[in-house]
């Protein structure tokens, strides 16, 4: 686990060179086929020789749930024990981290009209509005989910519309994990904020030299694609899609693409510090990748690896 921009993927490829390892991604933008270089997916001769599941299994046009993601994950991850090797799960979307390790609420599907019309009422007034009407709704859930993701506050104010309660009354849960098999949680970070702050900015500006504009151009020209898609709200393509629709200059998507990648950051390491029994890694040091094999080596014997 991680922030972005924390090398975690390096730090993986290295290991499952080392160990009987196979990664599993938790990235809610790697799913999506077509979308390479904003989600800073491995390329091609990468994955050849360390493969990653669950990366280009849906279309940017479809919707892909936490619990989707948890079915999948568990079915890859039987399919990696039934083969003699152990699961590495790699990424930074920390919504599918709750869901995988301590399952879902039982919260209800997603109503399309709901969306609509909460959709529309964004763009009249904008989500610091609607997110102003959750926390008038919903405090709790309010306080966690940040005024620019509007895919989180859409879906508890859905919630609340479709149940009468809050969203953070249904997701209540003990905190303990329902896997059926042991887990070493890892964290890799930079101990200096301020150099993820830079490597956030570096990394969004390599992206669109190596052509995220193009990317996302390619992504509109299909014309079945909009900015209500969950593919198209993630950070990064928002903000160029923006740009394509005249909505902001370049320089303008650069600032915002690293504000929304910086809050993005934010978001993960406020998760990653209320999660418990998890080993923090500095990705400052000269050999993070050594140190985690050093640290999991021994642990993985243990368990007759």
């Amino acid at each position: 686990m991680g922030p972005t921009a924390a090398g975690k993927t390096e730090v993986a490829i290295g290991l499952r060179a080392r160990l009987p390892l196979e990664i599993v991604s938790v990235d809610s933008v790697m799913v999506y086929r077509g979308m390479d270089i904003g989600s800073a997916k491995p390329d091609a001769a990468t994955l050849a020789r360390a493969p990653h599941r669950l990366i280009d299994i849906r279309d940017p046009a479809e919707a892909y749930s936490a619990a989707e993601f948890r079915a999948d994950a568990l079915r890859e991850i039987e399919t990696i024990h039934a083969a003699g090797r152990i699961p590495l799960l790699t990424g930074g979307t920390m919504l599918y981290y709750r869901a995988l390790l301590y399952g879902l609420s039982d919260l209800p599907p997603a109503d399309a009209g709901i969306r609509r019309r909460l959709e529309q009422e964004a763009r009249e007034r904008g989500w610091d509005a609607l997110h102003r009407r959750l926390a008038g709704i919903d405090p709790v859930a309010a306080a966690r989910i940040h005024p620019n993701d509007p895919q989180r506050i859409q879906r508890a104010l859905e919630v609340h519309a479709i149940t009468g309660q809050p969203l953070s009354r249904l997701q209540r849960r003990d905190g303990r994990p329902v896997l059926p098999f042991p887990l070493i949680k890892l964290a890799l970070a930079p101990s200096e904020r301020r150099v993820l702050h830079r490597r956030i900015e570096q990394r969004f500006r390599q992206m669109l030299e190596q052509g995220l504009v193009e990317e996302v151009e390619a992504l509109r020209a299909r014309g079945d694609l909009d900015p209500s898609l969950p593919s198209i709200r993630a950070v990064g393509y928002r903000q160029v899609w923006e740009l394509l629709e005249g909505r902001m200059d370049y320089t303008e998507t650069i600032e915002k693409g690293v504000a929304a990648t910086r809050q993005l950051a934010k978001r993960q390491f406020t998760w990653l510090r209320s999660e418990a029994d998890l080993r923090w890694f500095d990705s400052l040091t000269p050999d993070p990748g050594q140190e985690v094999f050093d640290y999991l080596g021994p642990l993985l014997g243990q368990y007759g690896a």
